[in-house]
């Protein structure tokens, strides 16, 4: 098995890092303590065609695969930026795949193109608060009415609402219990995130604050009939399509935020000096250091096999999720081992390693939990019994 990459994978990692590399710590530090999304880079990226990746080559894209995403992605979270710059161009790479396969080409064409030049930034309405991760139990209901429908609801925890002009919503158009299954009844939209009658609340949060999360409060909003994808009742069988590529990435980009920590331990173990020597040259330092990367490079191919899978037409479904898991793990332990090597420094802000800890937590949490990946690892794989 030939696990190498290509001359072509090789150019999309080292022109992904050159664009990185031209924003440093302070640029992110700044962004992270003023709570302010990084315009500049989402811009650079967009402007060297970065956000079209896996879109199709007709409406601006490379119609490239998964794999090549999460190379992409893994070199944006090893940056300065960490999981942040990763989450400021994230949900382009998967938010949007159930227009590209179930989208008309006139959808395709108005939805599609403005976000590959980064003229819009589009966010996820999913989740909510009663539901959390028992989507079919989501409230936000859109009543059919001439023309569109009107739609009342709540979401939480979307991601870049502040800086969003569109939504990828789902609804229910038809209440669970008349459902002949649970899975029925959803509905899905992409449309404008009109602040003006749409509340987008931003929620304080621990980390990665230069991408902002939000509670959002949708009172009798209208919503043209041509905004919605695909069939009435068929949105969340729509969604899912999504889901696979979606736990490879946020997987990949664990990985790439536990990389960029180990690094920066490293070199910080190279060059501390205490009682005379290196700590770098103190097991104490070195085991854990090299258990880390362990670790983050056994999460790293699991994730590129779900995305070779993928790519492949496969069944990905235990390796996306076993990916993710693995690499939320491995990143939350070497940010935290990143922040013992500095001792106290790493309490400061100066050395970087306190801010992506704080991001790695998000990692071991969202978009589903390990408990959720576990359990779904135990029916599908080890054929045990459904346990919720």
């Amino acid at each position: 098995m030939d696990i190498r990459y290509t001359k072509e994978q090789d150019a999309i990692r080292d022109g992904v890092k050159q664009i990185c590399d031209g924003f440093d710590d302070k640029y992110w530090s700044d962004c992270d303590q003023e709570k302010r999304f990084p315009f500049e880079f989402h811009r650079a990226m967009a402007d060297n065609g970065w956000l079209g990746i896996t879109m199709p080559e007709e409406f601006g894209g490379a119609n490239l695969g998964v794999t090549e995403a999460a190379i992409m992605m893994h070199e944006v979270a090893c940056s300065a930026g960490g999981y942040s710059a990763a989450s400021a161009l994230h949900l382009n790479l998967f938010g949007p795949h159930a227009v590209v396969v179930f989208g008309t080409p006139e959808q395709k064409e108005r939805m599609l193109t403005p976000l590959i030049k980064g003229t819009d930034r589009a966010c996820f309405g999913v989740t909510e608060p009663d539901a959390g991760l028992d989507t079919t139990s989501i409230t936000t209901f859109a009543r059919k009415v001439e023309g569109g429908y009107r739609v009342t609801g709540r979401k939480i925890w979307t991601s870049s609402g502040q800086v969003a002009n569109k939504i990828i919503l789902l609804t229910r158009t038809t209440p669970k219990e008349d459902c002949k299954r649970p899975t029925d009844g959803m509905t899905l939209f992409y449309t404008d995130l009109d602040k003006t009658k749409i509340e987008v609340r931003r929620i304080p949060k621990m980390g990665r604050n230069a991408v902002d999360s939000n509670a959002t409060f949708i009172d009798d909003y209208f919503i043209p009939d041509r905004d919605r994808i695909g069939e009435e009742g068929k949105g969340f069988h729509y969604i899912l399509h999504s889901l696979n590529p979606e736990r490879i990435l946020v997987g990949i980009e664990a990985v790439g935020l536990g990389r960029g920590a180990l690094a920066r331990a490293s070199n910080y173990a190279r060059e501390r000096k205490v009682f005379g020597r290196l700590i770098g040259q103190n097991q104490g330092i070195q085991h854990p250091l090299a258990e880390n990367w362990a670790y983050l490079e056994s999460a790293y191919w699991m994730i590129m096999r779900a995305a070779g899978l993928y790519d492949a037409g496969q069944p990905c479904g235990a390796e996306a999720n076993a990916g993710k898991f693995l690499g939320g793990r491995a990143a939350f332990e070497a940010c935290t081992r990143a922040v013992m090597t500095h001792g106290g420094m790493g309490y400061s802000t100066e050395y970087q390693v306190e801010r992506l800890f704080r991001e790695s937590i998000l990692l071991r949490i969202a978009p589903i939990t390990e408990q959720m990946i576990l359990s779904f690892i135990a029916e599908k794989v080890l054929d045990l019994p459904k346990s919720y």
